[in-house]
């Protein structure tokens, strides 16, 4: 019987293809840690092995490894090497492999994926090198889909697969030499090193580029003259026509003049009305950002819609197609979606009528726009999916209801020979907006007003404002700006903004804001070599990554071009490696220091880890002279606050946040605000101590009290020739 080894990209995809395609005939294997699946379809044999994404990794060769000693150029232009990853998979694919007579790739349908499945089957055809090998594409793990696709396999795209791996090489050695660079001119080494990359350092300019614009911003007073008036017990309110009035003389004068008075006189009354257009279909870029204004990061979106893909409910989520093919079955999706009561009344209206959905700007041939397929149990779900779902859901009813229409009003007042205006709007046909409320539409409404007549006013005010900096970017906005810059992918831009937030560079979810490294990061790149910070190279090595898609040049050519381009970067770098360590040392100093020592008062309290433990704490930099310490919370990120503790008056307050939360501690283990804290340990201690051991307790769990909190380490004794702790921990709270 012939037999078939399929490549699938995670076990969950695997798993799913096999139930779909093997039915009862399915059953599932393991050798060691490596899980494959078995089945039986059209009298042959199938193996599905799963991967863990990547089981190949790009690396140099060893002699690259030590940091100090190799030269920067040389790097450069160093051999890359693929290399497994995982040795029980790589041993499960060429056990499959000697036995079978076709291998078909059924990883993800795009360029990450095409990569994934050909390192795979180069790892089988070591072993069996005249093997068939075939292609399945599909964008939704449903029956249907996963059936077709199987049975109309294609070619492999060989130039789709070397694209995404010249990214993968030109991401490793400029990432490396960059990075390398950078942490030696800190003096940031190991754990703690300074990362810079080909697209996320272009990204971490843009925000540093906004706060930069913010910092400059003079802030300048105006007023504003607001009338509160009435008709017919409606209230409505109208604003001066000068707007923002920066003399505040002018404004007083105005004011001075009218605030009296209790009436105003209608002049004119203009009505127009509007179309709201409906939403256009789901690419990713647009999906991570209406998930944003739900409250989900870019990377916990993408893990969700990738969740939902596996489990067959929604199409596959890296897309950047926005216009549904005409070989996409609609009126199945919308029938599927009478599965959830809330959906159908809006199927049957838009099965009424022919149907007609709304088209993007962009039409590619990857994937269809991101859309449902299935309707999951809600009681079998998480909020978080489920909500995710749903917006998935409304977005794809939305793109096939008619418009909304407004009607606008416009209303010129005048008070005492003085201009007011007042705006209203009223919704006139709800349209898509009846099935997704996600896009706010507000309305306000104005009383009947007709012209020539008087109206009541209530009060007159000249309320003072301040004219605002511009806004920070929310991981909406920033993904948006990527997409215009060309930095990243769809399958990319997600994980960059993540891996700003995992290097510390960045805080803040809705409102982004640097920190002190990555001015100093930024700052020194753009003075000494501006390119790595600019989006035009990045862009423009994605354009050329395209072509290899397309097949219009070769992989080997990209990646040596941007050698050449990185070898010219680093000696401009290099000639410059001094002046860019003191900008870089100077950042790290500030950011790392949490006040004045209140001891010594001549040195900066400066966090630093313990050489045995390298848990973190506060020392003074005048160390050997000054001995003082202070511990530190372990997780979270640190910032200086500038203030001294109100409550000791000694120690100064430091910034705490993490994820979820945000406060100002005093790092005085000894300061009265400890107390109500250390009250609490000491009675969780005491009911710890007098409950049954159950279980003799390790070695690791034996303190005082250090399992209060594993966030906060012990308090540091004074030090001798290192830093040492003792085992008093930090408090969380004032």
């Amino acid at each position: 019987m012939p037999s078939t080894l399929i490549i699938a990209e995670k076990n969950l995809a695997g798993q799913r293809i096999a139930e779909i395609l093997g039915g009862k005939t399915t059953r599932s294997q393991a050798k060691g840690f490596a899980k494959y699946y078995m089945f039986t379809r059209n009298n042959e044999e199938n193996t599905v092995v799963p991967l863990r994404g990547h089981i190949v990794e790009v690396d140099f060769p060893k002699q690259y490894s030590y940091w100090k000693g190799t030269p920067l150029q040389e790097l450069a232009r160093a051999p890359i090497l693929y290399l497994p990853n995982d040795a029980q998979i790589a041993a499960l694919l060429k056990d499959v492999g000697k036995q079978c007579t076709r291998v078909i790739i059924a990883t993800d349908a795009d360029r990450e994926g095409e990569s994934i499945g050909v390192e795979a089957l180069r790892i089988v055809q070591e072993v069996n090198s005249r093997v068939k090998v075939e292609r399945a594409y599909f964008s939704a793990m449903t029956p249907k889909e996963l059936q077709k696709s199987f049975d109309e396999l294609v070619n492999v795209d060989y130039n789709l697969s070397d694209s995404a791996d010249s990214r993968r090489e030109i991401d490793l050695i400029w990432g490396a030499a960059l990075t390398r660079f950078v942490s030696i001119a800190g003096n940031r080494m190991g754990k703690d090193f300074i990362s810079v990359g080909r697209v996320q350092t272009p990204v971490l300019a843009l925000i540093v580029n906004r706060e930069k614009e913010r910092l400059a911003f003079v802030v300048q007073p105006y007023w504003e003259i607001i009338a509160h008036a009435e008709k017919n017990q409606k209230k409505f309110e109208a604003s001066h026509k000068k707007g923002k009035i920066f003399d505040e003389k002018e404004a007083r004068t105005i004011f001075d003049k009218i605030k009296d008075e209790k009436t105003a006189l209608v002049k004119k009354v203009s009505k127009k009305k509007r179309l709201v257009a409906r939403p256009t279909p789901f690419d990713t870029t647009t999906m991570l950002r209406a998930a944003s204004a739900l409250g989900f990061t870019a990377g916990q979106a993408m893990n969700t819609a990738e969740s939902l893909y596996m489990a067959g409910y929604i199409s596959y989520p890296r897309t950047d197609n926005q216009t549904y093919p005409n070989t996409m079955n609609l009126s199945e999706h919308l029938e599927e979606l009478k599965n959830h009561k809330e959906y159908v009344p809006f199927v049957e209206g838009i099965l009424a009528a022919p149907l007609n959905p709304s088209k993007g700007a962009k039409n590619t041939t990857d994937h269809p726009p991101v859309h449902p397929t299935k309707v999951p149990d809600r009681g079998k779900m998480g909020e978080k999916e489920w909500k995710f779902f749903d917006l998935v859901a409304r977005r794809f009813l939305a793109t096939f209801m008619p418009d909304a229409e407004t009607e606008n009003t416009s209303v010129d007042l005048e008070i005492k020979s003085e201009p007011f205006s007042a705006t209203g709007q009223t919704i006139l046909f709800a349209g898509w907006k009846a099935v997704y409320p996600f896009s706010e539409l507000k309305e306000t409404i104005l009383p009947p007003l007709n012209e020539g007549e008087h109206v009541n006013v209530e009060r007159i005010e000249m309320p003072r404002k301040e004219t605002q900096p511009p806004a920070r970017y929310s991981q909406s906005a920033l993904l948006k700006l990527m997409e215009e810059n060309n930095l990243g992918t769809k399958a990319t831009r997600a994980d960059i903004i993540q891996k700003l937030y995992a290097r510390q560079y960045i805080s803040g979810i809705k409102s982004i804001e640097p920190n002190q490294i990555a001015f100093a990061v930024i700052d020194s790149l753009e003075k000494h070599c501006s390119i790595v910070t600019e989006p035009k190279m990045t862009a423009e090595m994605e354009a050329e990554m395209d072509l290899v898609a397309n097949g219009k040049t070769k992989k080997e050519k990209v990646v040596n071009d941007s050698r050449t381009i990185l070898v010219n970067v680093l000696d401009t770098l290099v000639a410059n490696q001094s002046a860019v360590s003191v900008e870089l040392k100077k950042a790290l100093f500030a950011q790392d220091s949490m006040g004045k020592c209140p001891n010594c008062e001549k040195g900066q309290l400066v966090m630093r880890k313990a050489a045995a433990t390298q848990k973190r704490f506060l020392g003074c930099d005048q160390f050997p002279n000054c001995r003082t310490t202070f511990p530190l919370p372990q997780k979270g990120t640190l910032y200086p606050t500038n203030k001294v503790c109100p409550v000791c008056n000694k120690a100064p307050l430091i910034k705490l946040a993490g994820k979820k939360f945000k406060m100002e501690i005093c790092v005085n283990y000894d300061c009265p605000s400890k107390d109500a804290w250390k009250k609490s340990l000491a009675e969780k201690d005491s009911v710890k101590a007098a409950a049954p051991a159950a279980v003799k307790p390790s070695s690791s769990s034996i303190h005082s009290a250090s399992s209060a909190s594993a966030a906060f380490p012990p308090k540091p004794a004074p030090r001798k020739r290192s830093p040492a702790i003792s085992k008093k921990p930090a408090s969380p709270s004032l």
